[in-house]
């Protein structure tokens, strides 16, 4: 343990969701559901900071009960949630969008986007109904049911080369790439070839390759929480086991990856913790903090 790690001082827990705190199946645990909800009660903040859509980690948020500005979309938006407010976001643009669309067609994988919160995916003008944004898909196929069963997020089937038409869409959250992973480089290469360092793409899962425009990370998106919140880096802790985790860690003051996680992602923690297979979160948070 860091010799400057004082449990007494910490005041906010940033957690990814997938790989983390969440079981495999993408289901909270009831020993991290009850030793989160007991350090909420104690005062302790927590910042949801996920890859996942505002909608597919709601249930989660509700489950132990934490409120306030949360990292969403891999940091491409920062919402006060419950209220859903959006305090910031940052957008890929439609160049982006219509070539991710070609590579995936070129290859045959599945490519999906998600649209901006305030727009219908039907009329692509703004609609306050639309709250959390709508996702997007060419088709609906093994990818896509895959993702619903994950997310609990509806898609939208749709030709995705109407979202350049739409009249009230600038850009969009995100794209994402659902892939066997032997084809995420040639991906990427495709992408960086036109678009350089106007955009940032990493891997968030085994098979999921985000797109999102340059600047956008969680660590952007952590900073701007932390300071809608009043917190300070030596106040907060950030967990995470995946690539798209590892620019929370130099913003927060402490870092922690469970045992799981890659070998890189482990070496740059300060702390490890137990598998998310044995809700090792928990189990540290509680030597810790209960």
């Amino acid at each position: 343990m860091k010799n400057n790690f004082d449990p007494k001082l910490i005041k906010a827990l940033a957690i990814d969701l997938d790989g983390t705190t969440l079981l495999p199946n993408a289901i909270l645990g009831e020993r991290t559901k009850n030793c989160i909800r007991k350090l909420i009660a104690g005062g302790m903040q927590v910042i949801i900071s996920t890859g996942r859509a505002i909608e597919s980690s709601e249930r989660f948020r509700a489950a132990f009960g934490a409120e306030g500005p949360m990292v969403f979309f891999n940091g491409a938006e920062v919402v006060d949630v419950p209220a859903g407010k959006t305090l910031y976001s940052n957008m890929i643009s439609l160049d982006v969008v219509n070539h991710g669309i070609n590579i995936a067609r070129e290859l045959g994988v599945h490519f999906q986007v998600f649209l901006p919160a305030g727009i219908s995916p039907h009329t692509g003008k703004n609609d306050p109904l639309q709250k959390w944004g709508a996702l997007l898909i060419d088709n609906y196929g093994p990818d896509a049911e895959m993702y619903y069963k994950h997310t609990g997020i509806t898609q939208v089937v749709t030709d995705l080369k109407s979202i350049a038409t739409m009249p009230d869409v600038k850009g969009c959250i995100k794209g994402m790439y659902i892939a066997d992973p032997s084809l995420h480089d040639e991906i990427r290469k495709k992408m960086t070839e036109l678009f350089g360092d106007q955009i940032n793409i990493f891997r968030s899962y085994p098979t999921f390759l985000e797109i999102i425009n340059a600047g956008v990370s969680k660590g952007e998106g952590l900073k701007v929480a932390m300071k809608y919140r009043g917190l300070k880096p030596e106040e907060v802790i950030a967990f995470g086991d995946e690539e798209n985790d590892l620019p929370m860690f130099p913003v927060a003051g402490f870092c922690a990856a469970p045992a799981s996680a890659r070998q890189p992602i482990r070496e740059k923690a300060d702390f490890i913790f137990g598998s998310n297979t044995e809700e090792g979160l928990a189990v540290w948070l509680e030597e810790i903090f209960l």
